[in-house]
């Protein structure tokens, strides 16, 4: 089965790595059949089994071990992707670019999503909505300047994500076609 590793923290905060690297630390580490996808973290592999926790460590100590990047990975099959940007409830209405999927790490209840957004009134227009192991976001403005960042998310949420923009997913999703 084809899965993808979604990357927290690489290539933005001083985390630089060539993809042609990344690609081969995780096959050194035994993974098959490697691709990225876009210069952001995007893992395509082969694994036999269904995904857990147990494999996102592997793939984030991989990272650790030959980077020194303390990072995570959300780790998603073609059919994950499809839906998140099916559920979205932007997707569609704002430019792709603008539009989000913040993969979470764990399923966060209703009461945190409601923090979030309680928490989030009035510090910009962003748009919020929960979804599955995922946050949905319309950065009206843009992502760059917005006060909604993975750390705020991720403290109230209580559990880490990393964004991808519903036209990176797109590319993804077919990348996994083949």
């Amino acid at each position: 089965m084809r899965y993808v590793a979604l990357l927290g923290s690489i290539n933005v905060g001083g985390n630089q790595l060539k993809m042609a690297e990344l690609r081969a630390a995780l096959e050194e580490a035994g993974f098959a059949n490697v691709a990225t996808v876009i210069a952001s973290g995007n893992v395509l592999f082969d694994h036999s089994g269904a995904p857990d926790a147990k494999l996102e460590e592997r793939i984030a100590k991989a990272v650790k071990d030959r980077f020194g990047i303390a990072t995570f990975a959300c780790v998603r099959s073609k059919a994950e992707l499809e839906a998140a940007v099916e559920e979205n409830p932007f997707a569609g209405q704002g430019e792709d670019q603008f539009v989000h999927v913040f993969f979470l790490t764990c399923q966060p209840d209703r009461a945190a999503f409601e923090k979030l957004a309680a928490d989030h009134e009035g510090r910009g227009p962003e748009k919020l909505a929960p979804g599955t192991r995922a946050l949905h976001i319309h950065y009206v403005d843009g992502a760059g300047k917005s006060k909604l960042t993975a750390d705020f998310i991720a403290r109230r949420l209580g559990c880490k994500g990393t964004a991808r923009n519903v036209r990176s997913i797109r590319r993804m999703i077919e990348a996994m076609k083949g």
